[in-house]
């Protein structure tokens, strides 16, 4: 229940800026420079179709263009616009997700560390490996 409230809170936070969480997504592939749909949808980890749905919101929005391929003109091409790389910019520095969880507690780094015991626990039972970032120590707030 509370990760589906965080959800709901974070994903609210994101409509004020006419995005989404799957648009956030496709903003951070973008951060680097154009990427075709197709790889896109990969990066993202969502079908072609999905991705298109995305990206017609983030057109709309004013957050990307699209564009054919000059030498492959099946192939559409995806810039992220200024508006859309600050808009992911304004989204990962307010680091609202983050906030939302914190605020409501005592010890945010105690809960931090359960957490990833939980998450390394859970990954080794299932015979996974623990990714090196999710021990890293937290980042400063923003500010």
């Amino acid at each position: 229940m509370a990760a589906r409230l965080v959800e709901q809170d974070w994903n609210s936070w994101l409509a004020g800026r006419d995005l989404t969480h799957a648009g956030l997504v496709a903003l951070h592939a973008l951060r680097d420079g154009p990427r075709t749909q197709r790889e896109l949808a990969a990066a993202s980890m969502v079908e072609e179709q999905t991705m298109s749905r995305v990206l017609d919101r983030l057109q709309r929005a004013g957050h990307v263009t699209r564009q054919r391929d000059a030498a492959d003109r099946r192939r559409l091409v995806v810039r992220a616009t200024p508006a859309g790389l600050d808009a992911y910019r304004q989204a990962i520095d307010a680091d609202v997700a983050n906030t939302i969880v914190t605020n409501q507690l005592d010890d945010p780094e105690a809960f931090r560390r359960m957490l990833i015991r939980l998450i390394a626990g859970l990954l080794a039972n299932r015979g996974d490996q623990v990714p090196g970032g999710l021990t890293a120590p937290p980042r400063p707030p923003a500010g």
